[in-house]
């Protein structure tokens, strides 16, 4: 088929096929990867010819150990470092090659380090968490914003050994405490202040705050990096990071890592109210990250990538940090917010760096959708030859406008679906052999098996709605949860049986086998890309002054994707007003950050009931959508729905009282 047959298409429509420029220049062009990379003789060459190209200190000896399902084992026997496989191994050939170009939110403000200093600088970070008595399996908080010291820290810890666990840098005090907590961390390494939207965020303060709150863990000492130069309060435990570097040795011996010892701990939402330890290891974590990179992105030499996530989050983890690092690639870290100084911020840092590769949310993407394509109009994007998506799935205006304007009708577009617990993209195209359909993360990663499962776990039929499943264990899968193996078993290996990894998420087939992820079937939520639990919010919600019971659905919304509304009973005698719902608001806030900040909160006198007390989030989730409410039948009180359902039709956004 031609390109102009293929343009005649409707755009809703029609497949997009990658240019014929691009395949022909493509690393991978072999469509037979698929079929060798899931067959019983090919699977594990598939993995082991990628782990080859890493640097092993000791090989490994069998590639997968399964006798203790689902507590898999990869690479077993073998040893080997992510730091020196991020640094050290390419300084041969790309000493003086840009490994991080990083833009601070105020103009003008650019460093860049090379592959020698990256070296140079981990090494000297690493030697000061030594000589701080952090080693092998000890856990370190990282609580930075997107400055270079992030990736710094995270790669000084895996040189050591030492355990990081990175928590998002606008998590609140109390949400950071629960964390180092859980982790019991040693040392914890944050800021003075960073810049967001044109304001100094005082993350010391907030650090400060957190370590008032701990009950389990001890911090010996807190390392404060010096971005704002605003004024701080130290105490006789707290280092300032660039005083410590300054006469450390430029030189640390990297540990010789097993495969399986833990590399870091990422915590996500549960369905508990307390956040999960998702615990990563060295080996098959690196080796995901290094393939899944290279072949989704379609590396090259002179490529400037930007994933514009968090580090804080997964996506950051590996493809900001491990993924792009391990390859020798060039990476773009950018502080601040899209709309500051002005909403061309995006645009004017890929023609200023000449940005290749990017890779950004549904979100962020809506959002440019909202601001219009004058914002565009003053800025060079033909740089740009490949366009990434990531976070929650994107529906097909805001594909075809991202294709259309970002990428100029020309860029492929990998739609990428995974998890914090993947450790990488499962399913997603691979952009020089995959016909791309505009809303569908399309097929699964080469050596994956997906599939849609019904109740009974039976493949669905296309088209039906089912449970989405991975068949078989895979490298970059997490190992357990962090002091809890019980609940990584029940949560992810019990609905279908241990040797079935059950996501959580709903999706379908369509009849050429293409996936669609449709969302959350239990009580996780995603907002604006990032995964929340409803009961640590609820249980925050619990914590005002004069609130029963709280209950929290999410409803579309054209920027985040989906926003959260709150449902609350005060106490009895309680009369709800705005300013309680402020409170509610402020709380939600201060407990868990500014990420969760609802949308919508409404004071009701109950909530739809069954009769054995269960509330049913599936009717507030209708009210909150404005969609079809269905079946009452099994409601103890259906007196309350006409009550709800009418105050939320008139009110758009804010606190609503209902009755």
């Amino acid at each position: 088929m031609s390109d102009d047959e293929i343009k005649s298409f409707p755009e809703k429509k029609r497949m997009f096929y990658p240019p014929r420029k691009f395949v022909e220049q493509a690393n991978l062009r072999d469509p037979s990867v698929y079929s060798r990379a899931t067959s019983e003789e090919g699977w594990e060459i598939f993995w082991e010819d990628f782990a080859k190209d890493l640097e092993w200190i000791v090989p490994w000896e069998k590639f997968i150990d399964t006798s203790n399902i689902p507590f898999y084992k990869f690479f077993v026997g073998g040893r080997i470092n992510v730091s020196y496989n991020c640094i050290d191994r390419h300084l041969e050939t790309k000493r003086n090659k840009a490994a991080i170009i990083w833009e601070g939110e105020p103009e003008g403000e650019t460093r860049v380090l090379t592959y020698q200093d990256l070296y140079r600088e981990v090494s000297k970070f690493a030697n000061v968490l030594k000589s701080l008595g952090v080693g092998k399996g000890d856990r370190v908080a990282i609580y930075l914003p997107m400055i270079p010291e992030l990736p710094i820290a995270m790669l000084a810890c895996a040189r050591i050994g030492a355990v990081h666990s990175v928590v998002f840098a606008g998590f609140s005090s109390q949400a950071l405490a629960a964390r180092i907590d859980d982790a019991k961390a040693k040392i914890l390494i944050t800021c003075d202040g960073y810049y967001r939207r044109g304001k100094i965020i005082d993350q010391k303060a907030r650090a400060d705050e957190a370590l008032k709150h701990l009950k389990e863990a001890k911090i010996d000492h807190t390392i404060v990096a010096k971005r704002a130069e605003n004024e701080v309060v130290f105490s006789e435990k707290d280092l300032w990071w660039h005083e410590v570097v300054m006469d450390s040795s430029q030189k640390c011996t990297v540990e010789k890592m097993d495969a399986e010892d833990m590399h870091f701990i990422i915590y996500t939402s549960g369905t508990t109210g307390k956040p999960k330890g998702v615990v990563h290891t060295v080996g098959g974590y690196l080796v995901y990250a290094y393939a899944t990179t290279k072949t989704i992105f379609d590396l090259k030499e002179n490529d400037i990538y930007w994933c514009t996530a968090d580090i804080g989050w997964i996506t950051g983890h590996t493809y900001i940090v491990y993924g792009p690092l391990s390859n020798g690639a060039t990476i773009l870290m950018y502080e601040g917010a899209p709309d500051t100084p002005h909403k061309g911020r995006f645009w004017e840092i890929i023609e200023k760096h000449h940005v290749t590769i990017f890779y950004t949310a549904p979100t962020a993407i809506r959002l440019f959708m909202k601001w219009g394509e004058k914002y565009l109009e003053n800025y060079d994007l033909k740089s740009l030859r490949l366009l990434g998506s990531v976070g929650e799935p994107i529906n097909p205006e805001a594909w075809w406008w991202y294709h259309n304007n970002i990428g100029g009708g020309n860029c492929p577009i990998v739609d990428t679906w995974w998890q914090t617990e993947t450790g990488g993209a499962v399913i997603t195209p691979l952009p020089s052999l995959t016909p791309l359909k505009p809303g569908s993360a399309t097929k699964p990663f080469p050596g994956i098996f997906v599939d849609v499962f019904n109740e009974k776990g039976e493949p669905t039929k296309p088209g039906e709605r089912g449970y989405l499943v991975i068949k078989r264990p895979w490298p970059g899968m997490l190992r357990t949860l962090f002091k809890d193996p019980e609940r990584y078993v029940s949560t992810y290996w019990s609905r279908y049986g241990k040797d079935i990894y059950f996501s959580g998420d709903a999706a379908k087939k369509d009849e050429d086998g293409y996936i669609w992820v449709i969302g959350r079937v239990d009580d996780a939520i995603k907002v604006a890309g990032h995964r929340l639990s409803t009961m640590e919010i609820e249980s925050a919600v619990l914590e005002v002054k004069n609130v029963a019971e709280a209950a929290v659905v999410t409803r579309p919304h054209e920027i985040k994707g989906n926003e959260i509304v709150i449902y609350v009973t005060p106490k009895e005698g309680v009369e709800a007003d705005e300013e309680m719902g402020k409170k509610v608001i402020l709380h939600i806030r201060e407990a868990i950050g500014a990420i969760a900040t609802p949308g919508l909160v409404v004071f009701t006198s109950d909530l739809p009931k069954t009769r054995s007390g269960k509330i049913m989030r599936r009717i507030l989730r209708a009210i909150a959508s404005k969609d079809e409410i269905g079946d009452l039948s099994t409601l103890a009180n259906p007196e309350i729905v006409e009550t709800l359902d009418n105050s939320v039709k008139r009110g758009v956004s804010g606190v609503i009282i209902a009755g």
